[in-house]
């Protein structure tokens, strides 16, 4: 049977390839959390200047979302990863070699930019070349490569400073430099390495064939389509794209017809709920919580790498559950465990109980419950449910939600821990994970096992 088939090569590869844009986004944004100190220190910045660093790349984020899926639908989904590819190097050692505070920030936003168009192409990219029983755990692996990048930005880190640092202390010229008196330098230029080989390995890929099929370059298309998904598949998908496609232009405006309401909700709200369900207050107190509760840490180093640790197996979850289970049910059992654990950390430090096992338990199932449902299925559910000719401008608009809302969660969240206090702000979070239940139990139909063109007919019969 050839839905039991051995994967073809080409298809790990490509995946695997791909997946490399995701490392690269963990790494980025986390990187910077180890630099901070350092280059405050080095360049004496205002509490204004450190917000700047920081958000800079969150800005050039904004810019490459909004760009890709325009540069997407027209030009390719593999040429527009060769750009983010080409950002990420030169913004790593942009930071890492030019002199100035301001040349590095502008580094700094081009590797935003190219954060913004991986976050966006990466899943889009993967869910059109996944054959449909495996779909949901390849564009999975896209959020485990993620927290993986997040991980090693952190060991990364730790090494550097705590390592390399001291053996090379003595060590002149731009090795010393580097790695020595100017730290946080070597800790941009490792991301030099990956990005080349995510460059490099993006050059031996090939085009989304789903994407060629809809500019019509029909028979390299359907050739390349079967090397990835077989040729039962091929055949049945090209049969539903004959009767369900036809000749289509790209256009925002086509998002809002009646027939696409619902996948659109769902593609806006989904990356909402992921920022508005607390993930950034539990980053942010988790060492805090661990060490209330008889954990020692002995740096922020090693708290960060913990929940990195965490929040990356978690996620093996969603890749071996994703296809079994499918979409709707973990979605579902994630939120009500996220909403359940956020009340009871609230509840923990309401009647200030921070001594116990409770708090503890409660902030490791909230870690996982995100982790396996909430953080990575936003991505697997607007990479599948949108037409093929309008897919990556709907999935540039869907990630340009999560990075907006990153934004607005980022300012609020303050605001609410001086103005309601810790416990009302982990229960306005618990909150939104109710929210995400029911838009979930309401809107999402199950998708696991069908093909891309399957599911856009779903949503053309309900026209």
């Amino acid at each position: 049977m050839d839905t039991h088939r051995k994967l073809p090569k080409i298809l790990w590869v490509a995946c695997a390839v791909a997946a490399l844009g995701g490392f690269l986004f963990g790494f980025d944004m986390a990187v910077v959390s180890g630099i901070l100190p350092l280059v405050t220190k080095q360049f004496a910045l205002s509490a204004v200047q450190q917000g700047w660093f920081v958000s800079s790349a969150l800005v050039g984020c904004i810019v490459g979302v909004a760009v890709s899926g325009e540069l997407g639908d027209r030009y390719g989904r593999r040429r527009v990863l060769v750009l983010s590819a080409i950002l990420f190097l030169v913004s790593a050692l942009g930071c890492g070699l030019l002199p100035t505070f301001s040349s590095i920030i502008a580094s700094r936003i081009l590797g935003g930019v190219g954060v913004g168009i991986a976050s966006s192409m990466v899943p889009l990219y993967i869910s059109e070349i996944a054959p449909a029983r495996i779909r949901g755990r390849l564009v999975t692996y896209y959020q485990l490569a993620v927290t993986l990048g997040i991980l090693v930005a952190y060991l990364s880190n730790a090494f550097l400073v705590q390592t390399v640092s001291g053996a090379i202390a003595n060590t002149s010229g731009w090795l010393g430099v580097w790695f020595h008196d100017e730290v946080w330098r070597g800790m941009f230029i490792v991301e030099a390495l990956p990005a080349l080989v995510f460059l490099l390995g993006l050059l031996g890929i090939p085009e989304s064939p789903r994407w060629m099929l809809q500019k019509g370059q029909t028979a390299a298309g359907m050739a390349l389509l079967n090397r990835f998904v077989g040729e039962v598949e091929a055949t049945v998908d090209s049969e539903s794209r004959r009767q369900y496609g036809g000749a289509h232009r790209s256009s925002y405006r086509e998002l809002f017809s009646p027939h696409l309401r619902k996948p659109l909700l769902l593609g806006l709200l989904l990356p909402l709920f992921s920022q508005f369900c607390g993930i950034n207050a539990i980053i942010y107190y988790g060492p805090s919580i661990l060490s209330a509760t008889g954990v020692s840490l002995s740096s922020s180093l090693q708290s960060q790498v913990i929940f990195g640790v965490a929040n990356f197996v978690f996620t093996l979850i969603a890749v071996w559950k994703v296809d079994k289970l499918g979409r709707r049910p973990l979605y579902l059992i994630g939120t009500s465990a996220a909403a359940l654990s956020l009340v009871v950390v609230g509840g923990s430090l309401y009647a200030e109980n921070t001594q116990g096992v409770l708090l503890l338990a409660a902030v490791i199932v909230f870690l996982a419950s995100f982790a396996f449902s909430i953080g990575p299925l936003k991505f697997v559910v607007a990479a599948e449910i949108f037409p093929a000719h309008i897919r990556g401008r709907a999935m540039a608009l869907s990630i340009m939600v999560m990075w907006v809302a990153d934004t607005v969660i980022g300012q609020l969240t303050p605001i609410l821990l001086e103005g309601i206090g810790v416990a009302f702000t982990f229960w306005f979070f618990a909150l939104w994970c109710v929210l995400a239940f029911v838009t979930v139990y309401r809107l999402l139909p199950e998708t696991k096992g069908k093909s891309l063109e399957a599911i856009e007919s779903q949503w053309q019969s309900q026209k």
